[in-house]
């Protein structure tokens, strides 16, 4: 379901400049925004690119990319 939400100018400029660096569409920015800023208002202690390392782990996870960890070195 979308729907629409305005926002600042300012914030929409950002948004699209940021979208553009990180070959996100517009929505998508604004919406990684949100759920950084959901993720973090959670939980205060972690710092922001622990939890964007986090992210990516679980992507990587889903799509069977991880390498395992060797313990005996």
């Amino acid at each position: 379901m979308s729907v629409a939400v305005r926002i600042s100018d300012p914030l929409a400029k950002k948004a699209k400049s940021r979208s553009k660096a990180m070959h996100r569409s517009l929505a998508g920015q604004i919406e990684y925004w949100a759920k950084m800023g959901e993720i973090l208002e959670d939980n205060p202690d972690l710092s922001f690119s622990f939890v964007q390392e986090i992210l990516i782990s679980r992507e990587q996870s889903k799509n069977l990319e991880l390498i395992p960890y060797d313990f005996d070195t």
